[in-house]
């Protein structure tokens, strides 16, 4: 997707707009890791 966005504009950067829901995701699962592991 990002060599795409980058032929119609070059300075288009798309790897950081999938970053954020990326890292939002990971910190999601440790938190509910933890409430799990808290529980059990």
């Amino acid at each position: 997707v990002s060599k795409v966005g980058q032929e119609y504009d070059k300075s288009n950067v798309l790897l950081m707009h999938a970053m954020g829901p990326n890292v939002a995701g990971v910190i999601g699962s440790a938190v509910a890791a933890g409430v799990l592991l808290s529980i059990f």
